[in-house]
């Protein structure tokens, strides 16, 4: 794998994204992790998964420049949907999943976060999903797990606005465990790892199956519309526009089209 990478100790297996400059989600990295979590899924020394980036983030969402290559809404939606089952995958996952959120997680970036069971988030971190910004929507579920995380208002707010909000309002809303100064969290995150993987594996697996129970029949069914609201909306002329403001760094100008 070029894009992530993983260590093993005291049952706590470390994935650490390496996609510089801001571990953006490109579908590449998307399809490593679908591999990687097959591969962790067998490996019995493996009991916890502790998820963290490389550098100055997370990840800072998705990679607007590959956007630029998909040529049709359908493909589009293809990209929502392979986002979304491999987010899925990691939120019934076998073994629990831990992000340690230093940096920003945004876009794409919170959309894996939330696919996480736990999140640990350093105070000063930026969390939130920006995708209107761009004339887009968020794909990867983020429409769906962010208001069962802190409300539907507050969800509406963070979405229609695209402001980002710190590690410690993360916490206060619900969208994060515990902050800690950024300096400690990764110390912070692998303690509780550690705790974690030290519990029964049997206990631990039914646990997060029921867990899973608390998901409904609306859920799958407002991922399944996201996907093709993500199509619907990439083709047309705001979704251009607010790409190519972002990629050459002005700002947009929507026009309802």
């Amino acid at each position: 794998m070029e894009l992530l990478s993983w260590t093993l100790e005291e049952n706590v297996a470390k994935v650490t994204i390496n996609r510089p400059p801001a571990n953006a989600l490109a579908s590449e990295l998307i399809t490593e992790l679908d591999s990687l979590f097959d591969e962790l899924k067998d490996n019995t020394e493996v009991r916890v998964v502790l998820l963290q980036g490389e550098g100055r983030f997370f990840s800072a969402g998705a990679d607007i420049k590959e956007f630029t290559t998909v040529e049709s809404g359908e493909d589009f939606a293809k990209l929502s949907k392979k986002g979304q089952d491999v987010f899925e995958k990691i939120e019934n996952f076998s073994k629990p999943v831990i992000a340690a959120i230093h940096g920003a997680a945004l876009g794409g970036g919170l959309e894996l976060a939330m696919g996480c069971h736990i999140r640990l988030v350093g105070e000063k971190a930026k969390l939130g999903l920006p995708e209107l910004q761009l004339g887009l929507v968020p794909g990867f579920a983020g429409t769906q797990r962010l208001p069962k995380l802190v409300g539907s208002a507050k969800a509406a707010e963070m979405l229609l606005t695209s402001e980002p909000i710190s590690g410690v309002e993360a916490v206060k809303w619900g969208l994060a465990n515990k902050a800690y100064p950024e300096e400690e969290l990764f110390d912070k995150a692998r303690e509780l790892a550690v705790k974690i993987a030290k519990k029964s594996p049997i206990a631990v697996k039914a646990t997060i199956e029921l867990l899973s129970y608390t998901k409904d029949d609306s859920f799958y069914k407002g991922v399944e519309r996201e996907a093709s609201a993500f199509g619907e909306v990439f083709v047309s002329e705001d979704a251009k526009e607010g790409i190519d403001a972002f990629i050459n760094k002005r700002e947009p100008s929507f026009q309802g089209k």
